[in-house]
């Protein structure tokens, strides 16, 4: 949550505090906290690593990124796409 309050705040992403707020409040209201079991040495970025970890103890069928460049294509099932790429797979109709 703490990467997701980050990122979000970013003057780039240009989401108002209230919307972020609502968003971030949305994800934690919907998530299923992991523990990961095993460190793994796979990202480009070692402190990208927690997030593979994290797939991977959750058995994700998606990790969404902005920094695909640091991560591999796949890790086992968990398939690693951009926030637009999952946009299209869950809500389609919100792009246009």
């Amino acid at each position: 949550m703490a990467e997701y309050r980050e990122v979000l705040a970013r003057p780039k992403i240009k989401i108002r505090k209230g919307l972020r707020q609502q968003f971030l409040q949305l994800v934690k209201s919907h998530a299923h906290s992991v523990a990961p079991t095993r460190q793994l040495q796979v990202t480009r970025d070692p402190d990208d690593n927690k997030f593979l970890e994290c797939a991977d103890a959750a058995r994700a069928d998606y990790l969404v990124t902005g920094n695909q460049r640091h991560f591999p294509m796949f890790w086992k099932t968990t398939k690693v796409i951009t926030s637009r790429e999952f946009i299209s797979i869950v809500a389609p109709h919100l792009l246009s």
